[in-house]
């Protein structure tokens, strides 16, 4: 080694993966601070809320049998709003894929996982504020807490760890597109079909009955028939806190993870 290296080895900062995972977080959730992406997921938690409680509170409101149309509406709107927030990260994941940004990390000294934490941590940011936006616009329409503080505890919790496996689905399509325009449109359409054919705005035996087992075993309505046992109710009519009604929401997000994480592997070593 020549001198010019050792003095240039001697002067180079030595940086750790959590200083780098640190300096491309802030890379993506700093414009989001001033370019109104917060203030575009603080206006959609409030248009989910209105557009689904004003149309369909006299519609639907006496059919679920809960002591208020909010206290059941409320879950779904979190859902879509955390939903709507991870998406965001396959837009950012094909920007960086089709913008040559992956490229340039690989030729760093960066480990492979960094700037995909990052972007998850971006998400988890994003998502965060969605649920808080969402059970503040459910609040003023009378949603509120029944079970303790645990349980409210663990429906952030369940929530947000529901955000995190639809981050890293999210964030494989637009790794695997690599197409920020067509990435929007491949993950709108299954959003809208898995959102309105839930249990989320309306009750399952609303349903013609030839759907109402894919209404009733698909995710979206897992998802929602946890938040809604953990956000409790004065009346019976949601169900207990218990196995049957967090695990089944927990084995879904818990197996989108364990499928996307090796899909994103292949992806990353494909694009190499």
């Amino acid at each position: 080694m020549t001198a010019t290296a050792i003095a240039d080895e001697e002067i180079r900062p030595h940086t750790s993966a959590s200083q780098q995972w640190w300096v491309l977080t802030t890379r993506m959730v700093t414009p989001s601070l001033r370019n109104g992406e917060i203030g575009t997921l603080v206006a959609a938690s409030i248009m989910f809320t209105a557009g689904f409680y004003i149309p369909l509170k006299q519609i639907v409101g006496a059919s679920t049998g809960m002591s208020s149309y909010a206290q059941y509406l409320t879950p779904m709107v979190v859902l879509v709003a955390i939903t709507f927030a991870a998406v965001s990260a396959a837009f950012r994941s094909a920007t960086d894929a089709s913008e040559g940004i992956n490229r340039r990390f690989k030729a760093m000294p960066i480990p492979r996982l960094v700037p995909v934490a990052a972007r998850l941590s971006a998400s988890m940011f994003r998502c965060t504020i969605a649920m808080a936006v969402a059970l503040i616009c459910g609040h003023v329409i009378g949603f509120r807490f029944h079970g303790g503080l645990m349980h409210t505890v663990a429906f952030c919790v369940v929530a947000l760890f529901i955000g995190l496996a639809l981050s890293l689905l999210g964030d494989l399509i637009g790794a695997a597109s690599g197409n920020p325009e067509a990435t929007t449109h491949i993950i709108m359409l299954p959003q809208l079909i898995f959102g309105m054919l839930s249990i989320g705005i309306q009750p399952v035996e609303r349903f013609p009955e030839w759907i109402q087992p894919f209404v009733r075993d698909q995710p979206a309505s897992q998802f929602i028939n946890a938040l809604r046992a953990l956000a409790g109710d004065t009346t019976s009519a949601v169900p207990e806190v218990g196995w049957s009604s967090i695990g089944p929401a927990l084995i879904w997000t818990a197996a989108i993870i364990a499928i996307v994480i090796p899909l994103h592997a292949r992806v990353a070593a494909r694009r190499q």
